[in-house]
């Protein structure tokens, strides 16, 4: 699930030779920046959450004041509508933009620079290996189910 395009052709049959060590590694690091993004997706839903929240919040002040308790909906608008999510003063938005600036950035250039370095920036290789191992024995079955059933 890298973010750049692969290099060229797709198909199983344009699987790079790699030793096994390098398949696997490879794998791995593809892996890896594939669970980045999905945290990345999960700190965007903490965010929109942290949103909802804080908007209800922003609702119950104003019918608190509404209701004859101008100190909790002061309570709200001075100490938690300020307030940040982590260490008191950062916001959902930016723990959002500092993973995505920082660690997700370097881990897809790094990414990048493994399929690179291995396989002339090919994306999947061992999805695209293990599909060319499949597709190999269905056609060696449907070879071996023709030559019984023509000599039947």
């Amino acid at each position: 699930m890298a973010t750049d395009e692969t290099s060229g052709d797709t198909t199983p049959e344009a699987v790079p030779e790699l030793t096994e060590s390098e398949y696997e590694a490879l794998h791995e690091v593809e892996l890896a920046l594939e669970w980045f993004q999905r945290a990345q997706g999960q700190l965007l839903a903490f965010h929109h959450a942290t949103g909802h929240g804080m908007d209800h919040l922003r609702d119950a002040e104003s019918r608190l004041r509404a209701a004859g308790h101008g100190d909790l909906a002061d309570a709200i608008r001075d100490d938690l509508l300020p307030h940040g999510v982590v260490d008191g003063d950062r916001w959902s938005y930016d723990v959002v933009e500092d993973f995505q600036r920082n660690f997700l950035t370097e881990s897809r250039a790094l990414e990048r620079q493994v399929r690179e370095e291995l396989a002339d920036g090919e994306r999947h290789v061992q999805e695209r290996r293990q599909e060319r191992v499949w597709k190999d024995r269905a056609e060696k079955r449907d070879r071996t189910t023709d030559t019984i059933e023509s000599s039947q």
